[in-house]
C-alpha cells in the first residue's frame, strides 16, 4: 500500500504564493485517486482538490482560478499550486488517496484509504 508524505506549507502573505507537494512511497500514484483536503481550527475537514488517475481534476468552488493540481511524469509526487491566497485558505492541509473511488466520492473526506500527516499553511493579512 501507498505512504503519503505532504510538504510545501509555511507562512505567506495574502496574495501570494505556495506550492504544495504529495509524495508517494512504496508504490506510485499510477492506480489512485488524489485528493486534497484542508481543516481550519474548529471547523470540518473540507475538500480542495483532486486529480484521478486518468488525469481529470476537480476543483472547490472558491478555489477554481487560484488553486491548480497536478502530477508528475512519474506519478510519484501530487503537487497543489495555490496562488492569490487568502486568509481564510488558512489551514492544515492534507492529501489522500484511493484505489476505487466513483467521482461523486471525489469530495467526500471519508472514501480515502490513505492520508499524509498535514501541513500548515498560514495566509496574513
Amino acid at each position: 500500500q501507498v505512504q503519503l508524505g505532504e510538504s510545501g506549507g509555511g507562512l505567506v502573505q495574502a496574495g501570494g504564493s505556495l506550492r504544495l507537494s504529495c509524495t508517494a512511497s512504496g508504490g506510485t500514484f499510477s492506480t489512485y485517486d488524489v485528493g486534497w483536503f484542508r481543516q481550519a481550527p474548529g471547523k470540518e475537514r473540507e475538500f480542495v482538490a483532486a486529480i484521478r488517475r486518468n488525469g481529470y481534476t476537480f476543483y472547490k468552488d472558491s478555489v477554481k482560478g487560484r488553486f491548480t493540481i497536478s502530477r508528475d511524469s512519474a506519478k510519484t509526487t501530487v503537487y497543489l499550486q495555490m496562488d492569490s491566497l487568502r486568509t481564510e485558505d488558512t489551514a492544515v492541509y492534507y492529501c489522500a488517496a484511493d484505489q476505487h473511488l466513483i467521482q461523486f466520492s471525489l469530495r467526500t473526506w471519508s472514501q480515502y484509504d490513505y492520508w499524509g500527516q498535514g501541513t500548515q499553511v498560514t495566509v496574513s493579512s
